[in-house]
């Protein structure tokens, strides 16, 4: 939450919900950002495309404050990039 706060994103009061939730909704994309995700998710057969990009974990990170901090931010700016370049080639505005 702090780390999201950090750019101005409040995630404070968001929760996780179960994917069984969603598969009514017609997907234009699904995009899986873990491995598990990937393996384990149910198929969105409304779905128009799939992608899979992996980011580290920064839940596993084992260190001092410093560096699971350092950690955090280094995924929340891989997955910030990543969107911003998903947007670019994949949504028409």
């Amino acid at each position: 939450i702090a780390t999201m706060k950090e750019d101005d994103i409040d995630i404070s009061s968001h929760t996780s919900n179960n994917v069984s939730e969603y598969l009514h909704i017609r997907f234009d994309h699904v995009i899986t950002v873990c491995d598990h995700a990937k393996e384990s998710c149910p198929v969105f057969p409304a779905a128009s495309s799939f992608t899979h990009h992996s980011f580290p974990d920064p839940a596993k990170c084992i260190g001092s404050e410093t560096e699971i901090t350092a950690a955090f931010r280094n995924t929340r700016n891989l997955i910030r990039d990543f969107s911003e370049q998903f947007i670019k080639e994949n949504v028409s505005v």
